[in-house]
This record gives structure tokens, C-alpha cells and sequence, in this order.
């Protein structure tokens, strides 16, 4: 993960408060395209909270297992606390780009929202088709443009206050771009790669409802807000307030796109 996308121990903190609800929607799409089934090795690779790994456990079943990863301890630790009671799920320190796992381990390896973040997607991919069984799936899900990101929204207006932020969007949201995704899983050795885009609004009760948990440290986006100088913070709320046309406190909608991708080993 970039270093001005990093997670903090406040940033995983309120990154469910932030994030799940957006996560949760997309999963099953996700899922679908692993053709998850019950009594599968899986491995959930940048699991941040444990939400995807907690989701493919509910299929893979009492007969399945679930290995999930992150490269940030603070977002492990929360994982750790989201999956604690299942006896069939494993959480540690892993980096997506270099798995240490052994060849041909899974029947199934996800990466929700995940991808974009890696400075070697190409590296990860390839990764992720060293550990799949003959014949097992990988999936990824990936962001497609910041005016339809939950939060990318908001990082680009950060960025014209803390300019080294604007190179980082930039490399996020490059995946979005389906031939780029299906190169990556082309060049990986990927056989019959799939390509498909998920669109929802999200309706939130009121800007604060969206905007809270950025404000309070959530996620990167709201690391990158509280590095700035409170004048900033002020300006950058305004414009966001303006731009979601919350004049009267009521609801806010938040058009969310998303690009995923899978292939057969």
C-alpha cells in the first residue's frame, strides 16, 4: 500500500464505521465470481477488518477454511476480533505482493477493494495464481473513477491541499480500467478472465452520517484529513458539503462503481 494511502491504528478503528456497509453490498458479487462453495480453501488477501473473510466463510462452511491477510497489524488485530469465534479461520501479517504461502494451497483467493492500493499489482496477481489449485479462482474487486468512490470523492478534493496525495489517486483508480485488469490476469496465466461492473447509490440520513467517520480518522481518507491544518479541514468539509447538495440536512447519495475481476488457474 502507498505510504499516503497507509493505515493508522485510528484509521482501522473507524474504518468499519467508514467502509463496511460499502464493502458488504459488493461482496456476494465478489464471491459469485470466485464460484465460492462450500468445503473451500480460501484465501482472503488485504482483508483490512476481516469483512470479505467473514462473508467466504459463510459459504466455504464448517468444511472450508479461511486465510485472511493484510499487511497492516492494526487492520489484522481488528480482523482477529471480527473472526475470533471461528475455529476454521487464520489471521496474520502478510504481504499481498510476496505470499509466503506454499504453490497450489486454495481453491479460492479474493481481494476486495484491495488491489489498487498494491504498488506491484502485476506482482500480487501472479501471486495469486501461484497458490491456486488446478482449476481454482481468483477475484478482485477494484474502484473505478474517484466521482464514483465512496470516499475517492473526497481524497481528490484533499488533494489540492496536500498535493503529494494527487499521484496515489491517480495509481488508484488505473485499475478501474477493464483491459488494464484483464492484462494483469492475462499476463499472470490466468485462463478465461472475466470482466464485470456493479453500480449502487447509497443513501445515507445525513452528511454527517457520510462525512463522520472520515472526520474522525477513518481509513486513509481520514488519516490524510487530519493531517491537515484545520482551516483546511473546514474548507474541504464546505466543498464537500456543497458538492453532495446538502443544504437542508437531509439524505445524501453517494454513486459507488466498481470493476470486478476473475480467472481459472
Amino acid at each position: 500500500m502507498t505510504r499516503e494511502l497507509s493505515f493508522r491504528t485510528e484509521a482501522a478503528a473507524e474504518y468499519d464505521r467508514a467502509f463496511s456497509h460499502v464493502s458488504a453490498h459488493f461482496l456476494p458479487f465478489l464471491l459469485r465470481a470466485a464460484r465460492l462453495a462450500p468445503g473451500h480453501r480460501v484465501l482472503d488477501v488485504a482483508t483490512g477488518t476481516g469483512i470479505a473473510a467473514e462473508a467466504a466463510l459463510g459459504v466455504a462452511g464448517s468444511s472450508g477454511t479461511v486465510c485472511a491477510t493484510d499487511l497492516s497489524p492494526e487492520m489484522v488485530a481488528k480482523a482477529r476480533e471480527r473472526l475470533a469465534s471461528s475455529p476454521n479461520v487464520s489471521v496474520t501479517v502478510e504481504d499481498g505482493q510476496a505470499l509466503s504461502v506454499p504453490d497450489r494451497t486454495f481453491d479460492a483467493v479474493l481481494c476486495s477493494l484491495g488491489l489498487m492500493f498494491f504498488p506491484d499489482p502485476a506482482a500480487a496477481v501472479a501471486g495469486f495464481h501461484r497458490v491456486l489449485r488446478e482449476g481454482g479462482r481468483a477475484a478482485v474487486s477494484v474502484l473505478t473513477a474517484p466521482e464514483r468512490s465512496y470516499n475517492g470523492r473526497i481524497n481528490v478534493v484533499v488533494a489540492r491541499h496536500m498535493p503529494e496525495l494527487a499521484a496515489a489517486i491517480t495509481r488508484t483508480f488505473a485499475l478501474g480500467d477493464a483491459s488494464k485488469l484483464r492484462l494483469l490476469f492475462d499476463a499472470a496465466g490466468f485462463r478465461d478472465p472475466e470482466i464485470s461492473t456493479e453500480r449502487h447509490l447509497f443513501v445515507l440520513p445525513s452528511f454527517d452520517a457520510y462525512y463522520g467517520p472520515f472526520e474522525r480518522g477513518g481509513g486513509s481518507t481520514g488519516q490524510a484529513l487530519a493531517s491537515l491544518p484545520e482551516p483546511a479541514r473546514r474548507a474541504v468539509r464546505e466543498e464537500m458539503r456543497q458538492k453532495l447538495g446538502d443544504r437542508d440536512g437531509g439524505p445524501v447519495e453517494i454513486e459507488v462503481e466498481i470493476r470486478i475481476a476473475s480467472g481459472r488457474r
